[in-house]
């Protein structure tokens, strides 16, 4: 009987690391294992010359390996992300052996601001990248070759893959796991791993990083978020944009011109956008009848709710409730 060769899978940190996206990629692929992964993964952290790293928490973590006299075979390279990711890019000889170990990997990835190292060693040139969307706008001056979309939990360009922050890392691992071994053991590490954290299931890749209602910073100009905290506050309330403009004191074609210099995008965008996020949070966190969260929402019918669902997700609301629903307490 033979034994199968295990994947092997490099972790790349440096000093100023990110813990909890180190600890997100371990614990996956470790709890993979632990549900029975063949072939299983053999994680291994490495870092320059082999040195303990401190992470940006102050802990300090022992490597494995040095990144430098790490051989192949790869089965994934995976760069984390951190404060220290501008020194890390800069870091020519990290860089050269990240540049090295891709060469030989079946699928290389970076975790946040780990794509400024991919980037600075030019594997992301003419390709379609994420990163943490706060750092979004660096990455693209920085590196006008790359693609930047600050959009998506984790983009998958050919076998190069990049995530948005921290626990971005957990939903782009659990898209490897099921690559690798299937629908039903990534679902089932994904009930675990979300029972362990009390958090959501996995998540897709173009779902947005960020909430509408946490993003940052708020609109400069008075009018426009006064009006926006009035739309989040009353979603179920008549949103046209003659109602919003009468609310303002203002035209509607002044509050459109104020949305779209201050938002880029029009109120009656803004409105549609912020009832979709509402209803996916419902639909995950609820038992509501589609029609009853169409309703609470602000949507006409649960058909017009569903229509926006796939504008903004790319999928329908019943999907979307299948795939990311919380999951129950056992009797």
């Amino acid at each position: 009987m033979t034994t199968a060769v295990p994947h092997r899978v490099v972790v790349v940190a440096y000093d100023d690391a990110e813990l909890v996206e180190i600890a997100c990629v371990t614990s996956a692929f470790d709890g993979a294992n632990r549900l029975g992964a063949s072939p299983p993964y053999d994680v291994r952290l490495v870092t320059p010359q082999g040195h303990p790293v401190r992470c940006s928490s102050g802990l300090v973590l022992a490597a494995q390996a040095a990144l430098e006299r790490t051989r192949g075979p790869v089965g994934t390279l995976l760069v984390v992300g951190g404060p220290g990711h501008a020194a890390a890019a800069q870091n020519t000889r990290l860089v050269e052996h990240v540049r090295r170990l891709a060469v030989i990997g079946r699928r290389v990835a970076s975790v946040c601001t780990g794509a400024s190292v991919l980037a600075a060693a030019g594997l992301l040139d003419g390709r379609r990248a994420t990163t943490h969307w706060a750092y979004a706008s660096d990455l693209a001056q920085r590196h006008p070759a790359v693609s930047v979309d600050a959009a998506p939990l984790y983009v998958r360009d050919e076998n190069i893959c990049t995530s948005a922050g921290v626990t971005g890392a957990l939903d782009l691992t659990l898209a490897f796991v099921e690559e690798d071994h299937g629908p039903a053991l990534a679902r089932t590490l994904a009930r675990t791993l979300a029972r362990m954290m009390v958090t959501y299931l996995q998540r897709t890749g173009n779902q947005a990083q960020i909430s509408m209602f946490v993003d940052a910073p708020a609109p400069e100009h008075r009018t426009v978020r006064q009006t926006v905290e009035h739309i989040t506050g009353h979603l179920d309330s008549n949103l046209a944009t003659t109602a919003l403009a009468t609310y303002a004191g203002v035209s509607g074609r002044h509050l459109a011109r104020l949305f779209c210099e201050q938002l880029g995008q029009t109120p009656a965008q803004f409105v549609r956008a912020a009832r979709a996020e509402a209803a996916s949070h419902l639909l995950v966190s609820t038992a509501l009848p589609l029609a009853s969260i169409a309703r609470r929402c602000g949507f006409s019918s649960a058909e017009t709710m569903r229509q926006v669902f796939l504008d903004h997700y790319g999928t329908t609301p019943s999907q979307h409730r299948s795939v990311h629903s919380a999951p129950q307490p056992t009797p």
